[in-house]
């Protein structure tokens, strides 16, 4: 009974899109778009749990932990994707955030039949990664009744993890077993039921918000500049020149010449041009200042 009531935050009638199939190709594209924004307020009326979320995350990072995401289905996916983009745009260790979705990695591209309904794999997953007090577990259901979910979410509660829902359902399951539950409801899908629809767009808003908020109380960014960027490709080592630039108002020949006296780190060559310091002399300052470049540049400019 659980899961038939859980359902029904999605699977219930849309009085506007109750007809669709009968509309043209541009009424049916003007309702998915009139329908998806509503998916905005739905997650700005959850800012305060978003927020409660994020400090919880940013000390189990300050701890040295980890931020888990796991889930089933699409919201398994969209925690993938949230995780592995971490690397590129933050610079930062790929255990530091990890993804991780019911059925394993070929659930990925294909539905893995009845994998979301196994407690034992989700209990199995929490043990093998050792998730202990430092580290904060990130379950996603749509639902918020997805077994091998609130198994994973019950077993790294009893190993003393922070525990953070996210789901499009009220009073679901997840409120018992999490220190926050973020929950927009997005009401019924355009289609009954299809939740990679407003609720898959709704947890990919809020896993932007935990990842993106940590990072920046890290000191990951300058301004708005994500400055520590791993540069492992054309595209990003262009855009670490354009950034370096913006920050410092060097021409590109200079910018260029500042990126490689700092290996390639982004963050590194800015302090180096701001500062007047050799690479050596701006990393210890930086380590100093547990990579705050904002922090690091006051701090030489009171130096020098």
């Amino acid at each position: 009974m659980d899961n038939y009531l859980a359902g029904l935050a999605t699977e219930g009638v849309n009085p506007e899109t109750q007809n669709i199939d009968t509309c043209t190709t541009e009424e049916m594209v003007a309702l998915i778009n009139r329908q998806d924004a509503l998916v905005a307020g739905a997650v700005g009326a959850e800012r305060h749990h978003i927020a409660q979320a994020v400090d919880l995350i940013y000390g189990c990072f300050r701890r040295g932990g980890r931020l888990i995401y796991l889930g089933a289905g699409t919201s398994g996916r969209l925690g993938v994707l949230d995780a592995s983009e971490c690397v590129p745009t933050f610079g930062v260790d790929p255990d530091m955030v990890q993804g991780y979705i019911a059925g394993g990695d070929i659930a990925l591209r294909h539905p893995v039949e009845g994998c979301e309904d196994s407690e034992e794999d989700g209990i199995a997953l929490v043990d093998g990664l050792e998730v202990g007090p430092d580290d904060a577990v990130v379950g996603i259901t749509a639902s918020g009744s997805a077994a091998y979910v609130l198994a994973a979410l019950r077993r790294a509660k009893e190993r003393g993890s922070v525990t953070i829902g996210v789901c499009t359902n009220a009073g679901s399951r997840l409120e018992g077993l999490c220190d926050v539950t973020i929950a927009p409801l997005v009401g019924p899908e355009v289609i009954s039921g299809s939740t990679r629809m407003k609720s898959g767009t709704a947890q990919k808003m809020v896993l932007n918000m935990l990842t993106t908020c940590s990072m920046i109380k890290l000191g990951k960014v300058y301004g708005n500049l994500m400055v520590d960027l791993k540069a492992s490709n054309k595209k990003l080592r262009d855009r670490a020149l354009r950034l370096i630039i913006r920050a410092t108002g060097l021409t590109p020949e200079e910018a260029e010449t500042f990126l490689e006296g700092a290996g390639g780190h982004v963050k590194l060559a800015i302090l180096m041009a701001k500062s007047g310091l050799d690479r050596e002399a701006a990393q210890d300052l930086l380590d100093q200042c547990e990579g705050r470049l904002a922090q690091a540049i006051d701090q030489g400019k009171k130096e020098a």
